[in-house]
């Protein structure tokens, strides 16, 4: 149940911003004609509410350690990311213009090289176990920040994760946030079949998180549950964000082969068009209140 006292227009604002960026990445990924578009369309709302609504990061802080950090573990999304940071003001917006041609820092993984992103990801795995140490740093510093990270599922099978996860719940880690995107699909088809990782709510549990569940393309959802951290003192918290790939554009949902894939010329326009008119629907609803 949705506890959250924040006003109806607040929630408007945020979903605007998740079309804006999913628009966004969509350009960026066809203009470039690479890109992993269902694994960062289903991230959106996530990063969405965690850099607009709960952490404490911004152009102006980025270059103070007692703020809030973030890790893109899952580095292959990087699209929705650069959308954000280009909303947030970390560069200007006509910097995407450069994604994915020579010469430009804008990669199709996250580098230090650009404005607002603190770690080099894309190898996966390595996400969680960057902010557990960065988690232990601010609390043997007497720090009060915290560290946040998303992470594909898919990289679950990965062991460090599993290796970080025991120090983290060791040294209390409850500055630590990490958040699964689960929307059951990696490169070669379902997470079960590839790696089955069921029952992922135990396992995390047995290692000391606290866990939560979470619709992770509902807004309100997770503006609600976010503003309850840390869950438990002395744990270590854990986000089972449960998603759809390819969230927002209706032949891409839940599609394996659109990990990464690059829309046509026509797949491009129709995509568009859906998510202008979920825009207009917005607009329409607020104008009804």
């Amino acid at each position: 149940m949705i506890t959250t006292t924040h006003s109806t227009s607040y929630f408007r604002e945020l979903q605007a911003k998740s079309l804006l960026y999913r628009m966004t990445l969509l350009k960026l990924i066809h203009a470039a004609k690479a890109g992993h578009t269902g694994g960062s369309l289903s991230c959106v709302d996530l990063l969405n509410v965690l850099y607009n609504h709960v952490m404490d990061i911004t152009p102006e802080n980025f270059s103070q350690r007692n703020r809030d950090h973030y890790v893109h573990s899952k580095g292959h999304a990087v699209e929705a990311l650069y959308a954000v940071l280009a909303d947030k003001g970390f560069f200007p917006w006509s910097d995407l213009e450069t994604v994915g041609k020579y010469g430009s820092h804008f990669a199709g993984h996250p580098t230090r090289d650009i404005p607002g992103i603190e770690q080099n990801t894309g190898a996966l795995g390595h996400g969680l176990a960057l902010t557990v140490g960065m988690a232990l740093a601010a609390k043997k510093d007497g720090l009060d920040h915290r560290m946040f990270t998303i992470m594909g599922d898919g990289e679950l099978a990965e062991g460090s994760v599993w290796e970080a996860s025991i120090s983290a719940a060791h040294y209390k880690l409850d500055n630590l946030v990490a958040i699964i995107d689960r929307n059951t699909l990696q490169i070669s088809g379902r997470t079960e079949d590839v790696m089955a990782l069921e029952p992922l709510e135990d396992k995390f549990k047995a290692f000391g998180y606290a866990v939560r569940h979470v619709d992770g393309n509902d807004i309100a959802a997770l503006v609600d549950l976010f503003d309850q951290l840390p869950f438990e003192p002395g744990k270590p918290n854990l986000v089972l964000a449960h998603t759809t790939k390819g969230k927002g554009v209706s032949f891409i949902e839940d599609k394996a082969p659109w990990h990464h894939k690059v829309p046509s010329e026509t797949e491009y326009e129709i995509a568009l068009r859906e998510l202008g008119l979920a825009e207009k629907d917005l607009e329409a609803v607020d104008g009804l209140e």
